[in-house]
């Protein structure tokens, strides 16, 4: 099963400094067919003002995934960790017994990112935080593992969950497949450019839900950056 959510359908929320689209239910978004995909529960699509962002707050017992588009964000938190994520990077946070942390555009630009939510496995962890760089020319023409749960994926940030985030850039024409586990939940938006899912269209920015398949064959229409979250 592939079933697109087109963007003009998600979730809306405009702060001012935050304009945000919501996948599944969040905050004052509340949509009883779309509470999350298997254990992926939140993928917001934010647009964060220059010189703004989220004052401190607290999470528990969730795994916390940024992926930054454009801009970049600095985390801050209780733990004592601080770092700038830039696009195309990623910072992972499992909040396990619980944190408090503040995420602030200190850019002078407006920085756009998704952020990710996945239930953990092992609640009541020890909380942790890490980010790392990911060039988008090591993942041209393919999917490369970000994010993992799984002990293989050594290059990874660990999360505490059975679940792997996933980028790919694409260039126009070519084609990215992978292999899937049919009881799993795929859950996959074009950052940019219209693709095509086992031969469905979409639009950038799209949700793309996928479960009960085999194989993904993904073909770029344009240029496009994709980020995927294979997830229990």
């Amino acid at each position: 099963m592939i079933d697109i959510r087109p963007f003009d359908t998600l979730g809306h929320a405009d702060h001012g400094w935050l304009n945000a689209r919501h996948h599944f239910s969040f905050a004052n978004y509340y949509d009883p067919g779309r509470m999350g995909w298997g254990a992926i529960r939140v993928w917001n699509d934010d647009e964060i003002a220059a010189r703004s962002g989220f004052p401190p707050h607290p999470h528990a017992d969730m795994e916390i995934i940024t992926y930054v588009r454009t801009g970049a964000i600095t985390h801050q938190d209780s733990m004592g960790n601080q770092g700038r994520t830039a696009a195309g990077d990623i910072q992972v946070m499992s909040a396990g017994t619980g944190v408090r942390h503040a995420e602030y555009n200190l850019e002078d630009e407006t920085t756009t990112l998704f952020q990710i939510w996945v239930l953990t496995d092992k609640p009541g962890t020890e909380p942790s935080w890490g980010a790392k760089q990911f060039p988008k020319d090591d993942r041209a023409g393919s999917f490369v593992t970000l994010a993992s749960g799984f002990a293989d994926d050594a290059d990874a940030l660990r999360i505490n969950a059975a679940a792997r985030v996933m980028g790919a850039t694409l260039r126009a024409g070519e084609t990215a497949e992978l292999s899937l586990d049919l009881q799993r939940h795929v859950y996959l938006v074009p950052v940019t450019g219209r693709i095509e899912v086992n031969g469905v269209a979409t639009a950038p920015r799209d949700g793309v839900a996928v479960t009960g398949e085999e194989r993904l064959i993904i073909a770029a229409l344009d240029d496009t950056e994709i980020v995927l979250v294979d997830a229990r």
